[in-house]
């Protein structure tokens, strides 16, 4: 097959808005990916909820985008990254979230100056970054994928309150590895998690676009 750049339904580079969030999601979840060595990412897969050697002191990136996962975790492959999980969060707490976070960079259009910029960063529990999307061969695509970034409250909240389900999608990253190897663009792409832009209150992201 012809090589081609897959991107996901019902977008393509030229209308998509530069930033905004598509996710997986229903009326009350949206589905973010992680990937963690197995004996973390197996028994949260198991239990539906993290184990104890999951350190809550630390910062814990969720993304929305499968395919940016997919780049960041090397389809898996990478060390301590091989275990990939779709965790089903509350909308509400990812929207919490999202009132809570600063951006991980200053931006003159947004922050008075830059130490405004690093108070509000020291007081905000989460923080958000926009990297660029990535189509099905991981090359970077025109518009920007969402990490938000959890720590303190929002890490706790995200633990204890919000997940309602956690599976472990290993095999599915696999599988979609294996057909994008073999240049099956199209059938990789009908296996992709059907990601839509989600919702949000106008206001939502206005003090998030970098």
């Amino acid at each position: 097959m012809k090589d081609q750049t897959v991107v996901f339904p019902d977008t393509s580079p030229e209308r998509e808005p530069r930033f905004r969030v598509r996710a997986r999601h229903t009326a009350s979840t949206l589905t973010v990916y992680q990937a963690y060595r197995p004996e973390i990412g197996l028994a949260a897969a198991r239990d539906g909820r993290f184990p104890p050697e999951w350190s809550r002191s630390r910062m814990t990136w969720i993304k929305p985008s499968f395919t940016w996962m997919m780049y960041r975790c090397g389809w898996g492959t990478k060390e301590g990254q091989e275990t990939v999980l779709a965790v089903e969060i509350t909308r509400e707490g990812f929207e919490w979230a999202l009132r809570d976070a600063c951006l991980s960079h200053y931006v003159p259009e947004l922050h008075e100056d830059q130490a405004a910029w690093k108070r509000q960063l020291r007081r905000a529990s989460a923080r958000v970054q926009w990297d660029p999307e990535r189509d099905l061969r991981l090359n970077p695509l025109p518009y920007r994928s969402l990490q938000l970034g959890l720590s303190g409250e929002a890490a706790a909240r995200y633990a204890d309150e919000w997940i309602v389900g956690i599976e472990d999608v290993t095999p599915l990253a696999a599988e979609v590895h294996a057909l994008v190897r073999a240049g099956q663009l199209d059938r990789a792409a009908g296996l992709l998690p059907q990601e839509r832009p989600l919702p949000l209150d106008e206001g939502a992201l206005a003090h998030l676009r970098a």
